[in-house]
């Protein structure tokens, strides 16, 4: 297909990977890294001068929500559904939680970056949380992660 017409794109690595920037706005797909993981997720970011549009493709993911005080005031998790639209509110403190076969569509800001995203450290307390949260994960003996559900209220 001629791409002046169409642009057809796919990622299967692991990690962040923009697609698709035009104007003022980016398409980018998140997959697996080991830093997404309950127990090495030590910090939340949060984003200053935009929304981001999370999309659950395929997997499963849990976006961790930590309000959107000067510091994080809690995590409170979501559980994501596939094809749902999970916007996340400018100045939000979030991560995700992403098993291995997992694949969500991101759109954000195409400036989207360190230069207008801020980071903090989270408390033992709020990793403590993360690994509470975390506990509802079973693995079945083929390998696949699933979610069972947790009350927001856990945090």
């Amino acid at each position: 297909m001629d791409e002046s017409l169409l642009e057809i794109r796919e990622y299967d690595g692991e990690g962040y990977k923009a697609l698709v920037d035009y104007e003022q706005w980016r398409v980018a797909i998140l997959r697996y890294l080991d830093e997404l993981q309950p127990d090495r997720i030590d910090t939340m970011e949060r984003h200053t001068e935009t929304d981001e549009v999370f999309v659950l493709l395929r997997g499963q993911g849990i976006l961790l929500m930590g309000g959107n005080e000067v510091r994080v005031n809690g995590i409170y998790p979501q559980f994501m559904e596939h094809g749902k639209i999970y916007n996340v509110k400018c100045n939000t403190w979030h991560t995700i939680i992403l098993n291995r076969d997992t694949s969500v569509l991101l759109v954000e800001n195409r400036d989207t970056g360190r230069h207008n995203s801020e980071y903090t450290s989270l408390t033992k307390e709020q990793r403590h949380s993360i690994l509470e949260i975390a506990q509802h994960i079973i693995t079945s003996g083929n390998g696949v992660v699933s979610l069972k559900p947790v009350s927001p209220s856990s945090s």
